[in-house]
């Protein structure tokens, strides 16, 4: 036994000595910004240490407009770092791994957004180190979205990370395989990464890191013994901290400091990675949603990011249309601003900062100046003169479209019988509306205009079609050619009668309802009864206010709907009388590193509830150029280490099991919503109370929001969802003007397919630029009509390489059409030549 016992031991102390002598390796750098946090002085810091540790090798995802403050205050730093980027070898000491221009989380904001994000942070960043090269993508907070993959390919990445050990407050992505994978994103490209080892637990006592962060001994040996030979860990520190390297005490021994590219290129040994195709709901995000804070920098942003996309469509057609120039300054100037207002702080710590000038005071200041460039890239002011009749109405799809569109009725005509006539002079369907407008309804051909006309009639707007009626009973019945509401019930006439609200549930079509618990619990808007305001009935447009109170605050939900028009339109808005405390319970002593928190569990939050007669209902949403089919059981979780993703984006689809029927809520905002088994589909409305960093996320003013429903037949893709968001986000927009305009009508580039949207028109120098994107999660093929002289199409790379000549042919009219094959969910960029 003695001679066993001796044999185990040494054998155990040999195989102690050959494990430990194995080397590890830390991605250590620096993480931040001026607008987060990079003082004066810092760059000189930052070489200081790389000439003190010649050993030590950093990344950098710095905001790139750090560097111009730099050029001023800190030059000979600069001038430093500026050679160590100069080595453009996987044996650099310093590799860039994250240009975006404002760091954004990246999962709520759109694909375009990214693309920009990306592209304007290159260019900043070129002007400063010209043989910067970009490699690999890493961040230092969770700032991942499923479709990075082909976005990163297309600026000439080769690699990725999937780690944010050390900044996990507002989430981290899904532990998943070994030393390597292949992350596939929805469109089927690949990229070498990193991932978040399955084997990388939370760290204990904590609820923002792995134990990646330090490369502790538990955490080298772990990986060892699951078959990682090369195990990595990894911090980007705040810029700002000054500890110089980061491991210290008592971590794995030998660790080596490499960068990311160092680690891909000369370590790491693995030949062939096993594919991880990454979907959406692999981010896993926790970030206090329903606090008013955070869901009006939301909305703010949507807003701008919209207008923005639009104007330079627009742009584009006036310059296309009459030579216009394009405005090249002031959009770059609007997307800076855009941009900055997604950077993970805002969304994070909406609270930091000075008072008046804070994250979420700063949000308000970009996005409304990005709002002002973009307005007046094409809007006129409110029409007062009386001759300005003429309506130049734009479509930014690349569809053509024919939909209800508002206008502000002329000054000389408001007194008066009027109609809106086209180029035909044919009469439109035409109803005045409250706030001195008119509805009416044309067709706008695909990116382009058509001009429409107000006219005094001889004759009265029709009284026939959509209505609103109130029965013997009581009941307030809303019915168009499409649907017949009222109270709790839903039905879709041309759905073979549909009823999709489950008459049975708890819970009420429309409620509001969550646990205020310094008022005793759960509260609903339904527990008194509610008065109904007729605004408009008929014969196009019809609209009620359904005035309640919740918890003794007025409460006023606005429907509406238009004849023929699939859409259901709701405005909410609550006027709080009073501080609320509104969640799971009260945070009374917010403790960082306690793994539950009362802004976790939306199931106690204020909801808006939709119960859906719908059997074995299935969910999809939408995210940044992907559309994910839900695989949670439910939504909730209650503490740091179980987190989800449930965010709606844009919008969120609750189909039935067969896929016969279902009903797609679209949110003005990037917030989250509620399913489950046994609860319905609900959007997340309101939370109050304490929340990250023990700040208390007050409400401080009334909460609207706006959101809608749509009622289909099919799943998701059958009934062209995405297309439907796209309208939604950009609207037809009306451009008055007291002069008629030369052409009367004009479209400059047409798709084929709604299932391919146009996400992006620009001029660069004297080219344009299109970017098209395939909604569907199948292969598209289809064709691009350009109605204008176009010499040479290429298809190019998003870091501005050609892939290929596009082949240009002409219709029986003279137009050119370009062949497009794109893959699922997969995005190309056109660049058109003139010359």
């Amino acid at each position: 036994m003695k001679k066993k016992t001796i044999l185990l031991i040494a054998l155990f102390l040999h195989l102690s000595v050959m494990l430990f002598g194995q080397k590890a390796y830390f991605v250590d750098g620096f993480h931040g910004g001026i607008w987060g946090h990079y003082p004066v002085g810092y760059t000189s810091f930052i070489v200081e240490q790389l000439n003190k540790h010649p050993n030590w090798k950093i990344n950098l995802e710095i905001e790139p407009e750090t560097w111009e403050r730099d050029v001023k205050l800190d030059p000979v730093a600069l001038n430093a770092l500026k050679k160590f980027l100069s080595d453009t070898t996987a044996y650099s000491r310093v590799e860039y791994v994250n240009p975006a221009y404002g760091q954004p989380y990246l999962y709520n904001i759109s694909g375009e957004s990214i693309i920009r994000q990306f592209a304007y942070g290159m260019k900043m960043l070129k002007t400063h180190f010209p043989s910067l090269n970009f490699k690999t993508y890493s961040s230092e907070e969770p700032c991942f979205t499923s479709a990075l993959p082909q976005i990163l390919k297309s600026f000439g990445y080769q690699y990725a990370s999937l780690k944010n050990p050390n900044t996990g407050w507002g989430g981290y992505t899904r532990a998943h395989g070994k030393e390597l994978v292949n992350w596939v994103g929805p469109d089927g490209t690949g990229i070498l990464t990193s991932p978040r080892y399955a084997i990388e637990a939370l760290k204990p006592n904590s609820t923002w890191e792995t134990i990646a962060s330090a490369n502790s001994k538990t955490y080298i040996t772990n990986a060892f013994a699951d078959g990682i030979e090369n195990p990595v860990g990894m911090c980007l520190q705040d810029a700002g901290w000054h500890y110089g390297p980061w491991l210290k005490g008592d971590f794995y021994q030998p660790t080596t400091y490499t960068t990311w590219r160092n680690y891909f290129e000369n370590i790491t040994t693995v030949k062939k990675a096993p594919d991880w195709k990454f979907t959406q709901e692999d981010v896993l995000t926790s970030l206090v949603w329903g606090a008013q804070v955070l869901q009006k920098l939301a909305q703010q942003t949507r807003i701008a990011e919209n207008k923005l996309v639009q104007a330079e469509k627009i742009a584009v057609i006036n310059q296309l249309d009459r030579g216009t120039a394009y405005p090249v300054q002031a959009i770059d100037e609007a997307w800076r601003g855009l941009m900055l207002s997604q950077h993970h702080d805002c969304w994070i710590v909406p609270y930091n900062g000075k008072k008046g000038d804070n994250w979420a005071d700063k949000v308000s200041h970009w996005t409304g100046r990005t709002n002002q460039i973009a307005d007046s890239i094409w809007k006129t002011s409110v029409v007062t003169a009386t001759d300005q009749r003429y309506l130049k109405v734009y479509n930014t799809l690349g569809t053509a479209r024919t939909e209800w569109i508002r206008a502000t009725i002329p000054a000389g005509l408001k007194n008066t019988n009027i109609v809106v006539v086209d180029n035909h002079n044919k009469q439109l369907p035409t109803q005045r509306i409250q706030g001195n407008q008119l509805l009416f309804k044309a067709s706008v051909p695909a990116l382009g205009y058509a001009v429409f006309e107000v006219k005094k009639s001889a004759e009265k707007t029709k009284n026939t079609g959509a209505k609103i009626v109130f029965q013997s009973n009581g009941d307030c019945v809303l019915e168009t050619d499409l649907y017949r509401i009222h109270i709790n019930s839903l039905v879709a006439k041309t759905l073979a009668g549909k009823e999709f609200v489950d008459s049975g549930a708890e819970r009420k079509f429309n409620e509001l309802r969550g646990n205020f618990y310094k008022k005793g619990g759960f509260h609903s808007n339904t527990d008194q009864p509610a008065t109904i305001t007729v605004l408009e009935n008929g014969p196009y447009l019809i609209s009620i206010n359904v005035s309640s109170e919740i918890a003794g605050n007025p409460v006023s939900q606005l429907i509406t709907l238009k004849q023929g028009q699939a859409l259901i339109d709701f405005k909410l808005q609550i006027d709080w009388k009073q501080e609320e405390g509104i969640g799971e319970f009260e945070e009374t002593r917010y403790k960082d590193t306690n793994l539950r928190k009362a802004f976790y569990n939306d199931k106690y939050k204020l909801l808006t509830l939709f119960p859906l007669a719908l059997k074995n209902q299935k969910v999809a949403k939408d995210a940044p150029f992907d559309v994910t089919e839900s695989k949670l059981e439910d939504t909730f979780f209650d503490s740091w280490d179980s987190i989800k993703n449930n965010i709606v984006l844009n919008w969120v689809d609750v189909v039935s099991g067969d896929q016969k029927y279902g009903i797609t809520m679209f949110s003005d905002h990037t917030t989250s919503y509620t399913h489950g088994q046994n609860f319905p589909l609900g959007l997340t409305t309101q939370y109050a109370g304490q929340a990250l960093w023990g700040r208390n996320y007050r409400i401080d003013g009334p909460t609207i929001i706006n959101y809608q429903l749509l009622p289909h037949q099919g799943n998701w893709k059958q009934a062209e969802i995405s297309y439907q968001s796209e309208q939604i986000k950009e609207p037809l927009q009306v451009n008055t003007t007291a002069v008629k305009p030369a052409v009367s009508q004009q479209s400059f580039a047409t798709l084929s397919s709604a299932t391919l949207a146009i996400t992006s028109c620009t001029y660069i120098d004297n080219d344009l630029y299109i970017r098209i994107f395939n909604s569907s999660n199948a292969p598209t093929k289809g064709k691009l009509k350009l109605n204008f002289k176009v010499k040479d199409v290429t298809f190019i790379n998003l870091d501005g390489s050609q892939i290929s000549r596009a082949s240009l042919s002409q219709d029986a009219k003279g137009a050119k059409e370009v062949p497009l094959n794109l893959k699922p969910f997969g995005i190309t960029t056109l660049k058109l030549s003139k010359r």
